[in-house]
């Protein structure tokens, strides 16, 4: 059996950002460097993008990335970020 691993020990970390309350027939997407934002009305995709811009720009000051931080971390900071 050989020790050679498949994958790296590097971590990636993402977030997906899915809505489904858009009635107008848009079609809204929004991408970053590890984020993906998905659907929903002008008001609900627009929060959350307002939402993952704060995150970002909390992580940038503090010099981590979003694999850096854990989940209960990431919790707080989104819950911190809503308007």
């Amino acid at each position: 059996m050989s020790t050679k691993r498949r994958f790296s020990d590097d971590r990636v970390a993402g977030i997906l950002g899915f809505a489904f309350d858009a009635d107008d027939g848009h079609k809204r997407i929004t991408r970053g460097k590890n984020f993906l934002l998905a659907g929903g009305s002008d008001q609900t995709h627009g929060l959350m993008r307002e939402t993952i811009v704060k995150v970002t720009e909390e992580l940038d000051a503090r010099g981590q990335s979003l694999a850096d931080v854990s989940v209960n971390e990431l919790r707080d900071l989104i819950h911190d970020a809503q308007p």
